[in-house]
């Protein structure tokens, strides 16, 4: 399928769920929206800006990226439409085979900042390849830019690369979600792809790591905790914090803590307390654990998957039938 074809089909998904979306699109309760996505599996807020960079999965073959103006609750398809021609960096990313011109589905994001006004913008993909793929940032304009500048492959045998983390000089770590068993990796400009020592875990799913890069928080899907992990320490260190829901993204918060936000999709007692979406802060160092969100969803909002705090909201992405992200009083 050309890029073209490909527009025209990821339009015309979009412009299918217009008339619902603008009929449910209501608050529900204190809980307001932004409309006109769908599928807004991971939020990254661009710093000093009033942007949120946002990944859409239309079907599990295709979809667009998003830019959210937080001033009036608007949003916009950056990518594949109203982007610059690609311009592959093949030193940096020489083992990229050049840009996918077919099927894109966007699923974790991750932002290295730059200088000017210009960032980098990784974003992993699934359909025709299993990649991380990068993209300058433009916010100097009226509106978000992207520019594809190169890619980095999947590791040889990994099921599904999930969620990423910039590291310091240029590196970028990964999880392999797996619930049978998963682990993290690291990729460095000069030699590739690693496994990263002690990583191994069932359901490895979001992830950020500390500014000094010695730390990574984890998403323990499957054992409904945020996993902390030690980088370049022997022995490795790892502590697992239960929250009560199966993790998915992780995010900082403005006041230094982990913003973990998941949902609730099966019960091992009685009573069952399933949720759509959940939302937590955990303390780095002490661990304390703040629940902020519990919600049951509507047929506008399905399951939540990641929480990034919005001035004085927590906005919650979702997949599965979710046509918008869902905003909550702090």
């Amino acid at each position: 399928m050309s890029r073209y074809m490909f527009s025209c089909v990821l339009l015309l998904r979009l412009l299918s769920t217009d008339a619902f979306a603008a009929q449910a699109c209501e608050p529900d309760g204190e809980v307001r929206f932004v409309c006109g996505l769908t599928n807004p599996e991971d939020l990254y807020r661009i710093p000093d800006t009033p942007w949120v960079i946002a990944s859409g999965r239309v079907s599990d073959v295709e979809g667009p990226i998003y830019a959210v103006d937080i001033r009036n609750y608007s949003s916009r398809v950056v990518f594949p439409e109203n982007t610059s021609l690609p311009e592959h960096d093949n030193v940096t990313y020489q083992d990229c085979p050049g840009p996918n011109t077919s099927s894109f589905q966007p699923h974790g994001l991750t932002l290295r900042e730059g200088n000017g006004g210009v960032h980098t913008l990784y974003v992993v993909g699934h359909g025709e390849r299993e990649a991380i793929e990068v993209f300058d940032l433009d916010v100097r304009g009226t509106f978000p830019s992207l520019k594809w500048i190169g890619c980095i492959v999947a590791p040889e045998g990994t099921r599904r690369i999930n969620s990423i983390s910039a590291l310091p000089d240029g590196a970028i770590a990964a999880t392999n979600f797996d619930t049978a068993g998963g682990e993290l990796w690291e990729w460095h400009p000069a030699n590739g792809w690693t496994e990263v020592p002690g990583s191994q875990m069932p359901g490895p799913n979001g992830l950020v790591s500390s500014a000094d890069g010695r730390w990574f928080y984890i998403g323990g899907w499957s054992d409904q905790a945020l996993v902390r992990l030690s980088r370049g320490t022997t022995p490795v260190q790892m502590e697992a914090v239960p929250v009560g829901f199966n993790v998915d993204n992780v995010r900082w918060g403005t006041d230094g803590t982990v913003v973990v936000a998941g949902h609730v999709t099966r019960c091992d007692s009685d009573p069952c307390e399933l949720a759509v979406a959940r939302v937590a802060k955990v303390h780095p160092t002490t661990f304390n654990v703040q629940q902020l969100v519990d919600y049951k969803g509507t047929d506008f909002f399905q399951l939540g998957t990641v929480a990034i705090e919005v001035d004085d909201e927590i906005w919650v992405g979702g997949i599965r039938g979710s046509l918008g992200i869902a905003r909550f009083p702090q």
